[in-house]
């Protein structure tokens, strides 16, 4: 055990480096099974889309969209969401697949329409990019 300390105090950098590690492992392993949303993969987005009634959301900004959109997706901006939220209300008790350009827009995305009631929201983890990977098409606006 003294050799533990002893090492701990010759190298404190070490030490605060791994405890800044081991706290950020531990609060994203927290959040993540605490979210409310669904992360799936792009396979599985597929079967999803494939289903009656799913609301296909695309909020990436109006400049990404130029590149093309999964067909069916409705756009509205992370931007503009909050003032937008009412055109989505009519679709709570509906599958919701939220995409970005790399899934991490979408994320935050996903978790505002939780707290917002809807029921069954889910993230392209990978977003558009992961989307393209896979040899999907995009169809142009």
């Amino acid at each position: 055990m003294a050799e533990y300390l002893e090492f701990a105090r010759s190298h404190p950098y070490l030490i605060f480096g791994f405890l800044g590690v081991l706290g950020f492992t531990i609060w994203s392993e927290i959040s993540r099974l605490n979210r409310k949303y669904q992360q799936i993969g792009v396979n599985d987005a597929v079967r999803l889309l494939n289903k009656d009634n799913v609301l296909l959301l695309d909020v990436r900004e109006d400049k990404e969209v130029d590149g093309g959109v999964i067909q069916g997706a409705k756009h509205i901006p992370v931007s503009e969401l909050k003032s937008r939220m009412s055109e989505l209300t009519k679709y709570r008790n509906n599958p919701v697949l939220v995409y970005c350009r790399s899934g991490s827009r979408s994320a935050h995305v996903c978790n505002s329409l939780t707290k917002e009631g809807f029921e069954d929201v889910s993230n392209l983890a990978g977003g558009v990019l992961a989307w393209e990977s896979a040899n999907l098409p995009l169809v142009k606006k």
